[in-house]
This record gives structure tokens, C-alpha cells and sequence, in this order.
């Protein structure tokens, strides 16, 4: 390939010319899979990233507090006190229920009728929902309390109750009362 310089005696130089081409083009060639070997590891480092559960803006030593997690301590009570308040439970029920997302998807808005065969009307109401994905694991449990007050032997209706904000993966729900007082 030295295209007749031979002759001129610039074959020499035609031969370099072709050597530096050829270290060229394999210097672009391994510079370019070293460039496409870095893009992919810079992806899947950002995908572990973004996939990893955050801290929070909390500082490092500090312990965080929620404050809805905290917990009063409960007054001593006696056992014949307890069994009262777990039979006033025994009479309350939720007959039926239905659930859908509201709030652009993120909040549960539940419809439940619940049924009270005591012989008095009860009031603050405490429901619990447990949220699970379609496999049946469970995703979150959400509270609310109800400041509404059901006649005794009655049934009462209570439409799209919002109880919070909840997983995206959730599919089903299932409410029950935990609490509830004398009116």
C-alpha cells in the first residue's frame, strides 16, 4: 500500500503512515467499548441507587421520632375491666365492605356498614385496615378514628371513610374495629 513512493524512496514513510492509521483505528475501537463498559456501570449504579431505602433527612447519630408512633403508657387495669371492653367488641361488626383509591391513586377510600348489637350506642369508633398485595403479603395497616356515635341494635353505613395513604402495589383490604366507647 505504499502506492508506488518505493520508487521516490518514500515507501518507508507510506509504511508508518499505514501502521499509525492501524493503531489509530484499534485505539478508537477499545476507547469506544471502554466508553460503553462505563455508561453501562454508571446505569446500574444509578438503578441499585434509586432502588435502595433512603435514611431520611435525619443526621446520622440522631435517633428519629415519629410522632405518631408514640405511645402513652397504659393505665393499670384490671382483668375484669379488660374482658368488659372485649365483649363490648364481641357485639360490633362490619357486615360488608369495598374499598377503591382516591386521591390520584395514593389514598384508600373505604365504604363499610357497621352493625352494633349492644344494648347502647357506641361512639369513637377505631378501625383498622390491613392492606395486601395480590400474592396475599402484606403491604401496611392504616387507623382511623370515627367520632361517630351508632344506635344501639342499629346498623349504620359509613361511604368512602379515607383512612390514608397507602402502597401502590396494594389490592385488597380487609377493616375491623379494634375500639370504641359508650355514647
Amino acid at each position: 500500500m505504499n502506492a508506488g513512493f518505493d520508487r521516490i524512496g518514500l515507501g518507508r514513510f507510506a509504511g508508518i503512515g499505514d501502521r499509525l492509521a492501524r493503531r489509530a483505528t484499534i485505539i478508537g475501537v477499545s476507547c469506544g467499548r471502554s466508553l460503553l463498559w462505563l455508561l453501562a456501570a454508571l446505569i446500574v449504579g444509578c438503578g441499585v441507587w434509586m432502588l435502595t431505602p433512603s435514611k431520611g433527612n435525619s443526621a446520622e447519630g440522631e435517633p428519629r421520632k415519629s410522632e405518631l408512633a408514640t405511645v402513652d403508657p397504659a393505665p393499670a387495669t384490671t382483668p375484669a375491666a379488660s374482658q368488659a371492653a372485649a365483649a363490648e367488641l364481641d357485639h360490633l361488626r362490619i357486615s360488608s365492605q369495598t374499598w377503591r383509591r382516591g386521591g390520584l391513586g395514593s389514598k384508600a377510600l373505604v365504604t363499610f356498614t357497621l352493625r352494633n348489637d349492644n344494648d347502647y350506642a357506641v361512639k369513637d369508633l377505631e378501625i383498622v385496615c390491613a392492606f395486601t398485595r395480590r400474592d396475599g403479603s402484606h403491604l401496611t395497616d392504616r387507623s382511623r378514628v370515627l367520632p361517630e356515635i351508632v344506635s344501639m341494635k342499629s346498623r349504620k353505613t359509613f361511604a368512602r371513610i379515607s383512612v390514608g395513604v397507602i402502597n401502590v402495589n396494594a389490592d385488597q383490604a380487609k377493616c375491623s374495629v379494634i375500639a370504641a366507647r359508650r355514647a
